[in-house]
């Protein structure tokens, strides 16, 4: 099957309600306060909100493309295909647990190994994201009122630049890009950790300028990797190289300071 523009849309379509099914799930036990919390092996909490989620995005998929395969945080691989969706139900699930909305449902498409579409939904924070390749990328509340997306202008890290930061555990051990990100926070104006969609967001639409996390998976970013390429930025990991399955940490940033940026984590 070829990715027409046709076909895109019907897979951003499919995608815009899947997230509408896995939103309805995640809203009512996140205001009923009804879900028990366990720790999965990596120490990361899971509730049956997270579970039932990604449940009902594979059931929206699965009726329209059936053979496409999964990879989801909960419920694992399933399927063998050159069309792979990759599935966070709640991507933040502590934020969940501890009742702030700062938390959102992941979904993207893989063909052949290349992020083709993104949909970046948090409905309790009020905003939706999304993107397909070559089409640009939309902020909005749901499929019918997206506006465009547009990364900044900046050119430089001085006083009117702002950056956000996620985990930063594995960047802690290694002193030369430790010592880099203090001689980069020393330059800015401003210096968040948004942390999880919600700067991802904020760099798509403009008001922040670069991103930087080093302790992360795919199935965090995925979506948001289409989000921020078709606003026009740039997302790799902080080498520099190309966002896979195997990705552990990110660079995102307009196209100037990423490319800055690099030179600094990388001497």
């Amino acid at each position: 099957m070829s990715l027409s523009v046709s076909f895109l849309a019907d897979a951003l379509a499919v995608a815009h309600q899947a997230a509408d099914a896995a939103g309805r799930v995640i809203h009512a036990r996140y205001v009923a306060r009804d879900f028990s919390v366990e720790a999965k092996d990596d120490a990361t909490p899971v509730t049956e909100a997270d579970r039932e989620a990604e449940l009902a995005i594979r059931e929206v998929i699965r009726a329209v493309f059936a053979r496409h395969a999964f990879l989801g945080e909960e419920h694992g691989r399933e399927g063998d295909s050159e069309f792979l969706w990759l599935i966070d139900p709640i991507d933040g699930t502590k934020a969940f647990v501890r009742g702030y909305p700062m938390f959102s449902t992941q979904i993207a498409l893989m063909h052949k190994g290349e992020l083709v579409l993104g949909m970046s939904a948090a409905p309790e924070y009020g905003e939706r994201a999304w993107a397909v390749r070559g089409g640009g990328a939309f902020l909005g509340s749901n499929a019918s009122d997206g506006l465009p997306l547009k990364v900044s202008a900046a050119i430089d890290f001085g006083p009117m630049a702002a950056i956000s930061t996620g985990n930063l555990k594995s960047m802690a051990g290694d002193a030369a890009r430790w010592n880099a990100l203090g001689g980069l926070v020393g330059r800015v104006g401003r210096i968040r950790g948004y942390g999880d969609f919600l700067h991802y967001h904020l760099l798509a639409r403009g008001a922040i300028d670069l991103v930087i996390e080093s302790d992360l998976n795919i199935l965090d970013i995925a979506a948001l990797v289409v989000i921020v390429r078709e606003a026009g930025g740039v997302f790799t990991t902080l080498a520099g190289g190309p966002i896979d399955l195997d990705t552990r940490d990110a660079l995102a940033g307009t196209r100037v300071l990423h490319q800055q940026a690099l030179a600094l984590f990388n001497p």
